[in-house]
């Protein structure tokens, strides 16, 4: 399998310990995130090589973000520096009745403000077989926009297998912003990723009886929903869906869907404890790019997605540091949580 190459914005995660609320909290721990990030190091720990883009300040907590990709394996040789403020993420987990919080602090990052001239695509896609991005890249400026169409277009001329995940963040950008941007995007894309919300918020499809507010999903609804997505845009070949039923803010059921070849697959579904559910869609983006790059079949393919993504839930921190061997376990049904001697 191929390199495969993340482009998106590398953000400090700021959260208090356990479940304390902000106003509870008398520090905050540190963490590193950013949506493509979290995919790179996912495919790092499953022994895919990697690599991160982006570009950040040139000082102390910058290099601090960099060492955490470069621990987790995920080659960071193409990160720009430049620019002064980093991204930061602030998160109050939520539990039972009571929802998470996140508080985005990400306007005029060195991300935001990057050009043309920080990054050489056909040099950095040599040699590479995937490329991923995610819509919240493209939500942070107009330049970003531009530099993912950019990225897009490089990545079709060597060949690559493109994947975008939705990703709608209304504190980012409006629904009008997100379908204009992300409908000159798409026409690149070979792999479409979304969870219940993003095909209703971005492109205005969604099933009937469907209410994610409820936890009621219409499941078979998704299979119409792909073919209206992929009817729209005949040049992606594969639309994925996980499917979030939230029970409270601590359990959840977790599956999902992948629509390929005129056929919906269907993953099973877990009852997930969550202890940390920040991550869980990229960690199910890269365990879509895992099954495809290995060629496992639609079926085994969305298995080892949702199972993935399952564990992710499982590990504080937005990183997904599951193997390949406790993916397959899960998948086999091993999901008893039983001691391992």
């Amino acid at each position: 399998m191929k390199r495969m190459v993340g482009f998106g914005d590398l953000l400090l995660r700021l959260n208090p310990r356990g479940y304390l609320r902000f106003l509870q909290a008398d520090a905050l721990y540190v963490n590193y995130t950013g949506a493509e990030a979290n995919v790179c190091v996912s495919l790092a720990q499953m022994g895919i090589a990697t690599d991160f883009v982006t570009k950040i300040p040139d000082h102390e907590i910058s290099r601090c973000a960099v060492a955490a990709l470069e621990k987790m394996r995920v080659g960071t040789s193409h990160i720009a520096r430049g620019g002064e403020r980093i991204g930061i993420m602030y998160l109050e987990k939520g539990a039972s009745q009571r929802p998470s919080r996140v508080i985005y602090d990400r306007r005029h990052t060195a991300i935001c403000d990057a050009d043309r001239i920080d990054f050489d695509w056909d040099s950095i896609f040599q040699g590479a077989g995937l490329f991923h991005f995610t819509g919240i890249t493209p939500a942070l400026s107009d330049s970003l926009q531009t530099l993912c169409l950019d990225a897009c277009l490089a990545a079709k001329r060597h060949g690559l297998l493109v994947s975008c995940d939705l990703n709608y963040r209304k504190s980012l950008w409006s629904r009008q912003e997100a379908k204009s941007a992300m409908e000159r995007l798409l026409p690149h894309v070979d792999l479409l990723i979304a969870n219940e919300e993003d095909a209703e918020a971005v492109l205005g499809i969604s099933p009937e009886k469907n209410n994610v507010e409820s936890g009621e999903l219409n499941y078979d609804g998704y299979r119409w929903v792909a073919t209206q997505i992929i009817n729209r845009f005949p040049n992606i070949s594969h639309v994925a869906v996980s499917l979030r039923k939230s029970v409270t803010a601590s359990d959840n059921e977790w599956g999902a869907m992948l629509y390929t070849g005129g056929a919906a697959y269907y993953s099973r579904r877990y009852a997930v404890h969550l202890v940390d559910r920040v991550g869980g869609g990229d960690s199910f983006a890269a365990g879509l790019l895992y099954g495809i790059g290995r060629c496992m079949g639609a079926q085994d393919t969305v298995e080892y997605a949702a199972a993935a993504s399952c564990l992710k839930q499982t590990i504080e921190g937005d990183f997904n540091l599951s193997t390949v061997e406790e993916i397959f376990a899960l998948m086999q049904g091993s999901g008893s949580g039983r001691v391992l001697r």
